[in-house]
């Protein structure tokens, strides 16, 4: 099992500087209490720790390769008293696989660009949504690296990667027969655009 491209987990310093209020951001997407939710790309719980708290009683499913970032997921999910999270080492290409039953919400953040066939992720992830389902994509916008700093560095993944917002809502309505979509401006460098099965 490969890591998609150019998808490491980021240093939670300038991460923070750019997701200062995770919870508000997914708050912003529509994620709601009581409501299932996998995580794409999870690594250790910079999304997928704050999505538990709003969902619970839900399940937030952590999917991600590398079993040294969830087991640091498990153990933060310990220490803030979050039993809600699921963490699954499963490849995302086969994630309906990974999970135990159909979700409200599939979750990819700032992997998109880094996938090697987005098409055929689009439509696995239409398949692992229950009906009415949301597949959330937040990606970085297709601005040069170079104008994309933090903390005086330039961040994100390299320009030639980049995925404009219509290429995203292109290939995945391509894939699938989602029905809604929805784009929301994430400040400073993201967008997310909301899919709904």
């Amino acid at each position: 099992m490969v890591r998609f491209q150019n998808t490491g987990q980021p240093d939670w310093d300038w991460w923070g500087r750019l997701w200062p209020t995770p919870g508000e951001t997914l708050r912003r997407l529509g994620v709601e209490a009581g409501e299932s939710l996998a995580e794409v790309g999870s690594g250790n719980g910079y999304f997928a720790l704050p999505a538990a708290l709003i969902t619970a009683p839900g399940t937030v499913y952590a999917i991600d390769l590398d079993e040294a970032l969830l087991a640091e997921l498990e153990t933060l999910a310990d220490r803030q008293g979050i039993d809600n999270v699921d963490p699954r080492c499963c490849d995302a290409r086969a994630l309906t696989d990974g999970l135990p039953e159909a979700v409200d919400t599939v979750l990819l953040a700032n992997t998109f660009h880094g996938i090697d066939d987005p098409a055929a992720f689009a439509a696995e992830a239409f398949e692992a949504l229950a009906p009415g389902g949301r597949f959330l994509v937040v990606n970085w916008q297709d601005r040069p690296r170079t104008e994309t700093t933090v903390m005086g560095e330039p961040r994100g993944p390299p320009t030639e990667l980049r995925v404009s917002p219509s290429e995203t809502r292109a290939v995945v309505e391509d894939a699938a027969p989602f029905s809604t979509v929805r784009r929301v401006e994430l400040p400073p460098y993201h967008y997310a655009l909301c899919f709904e099965r």
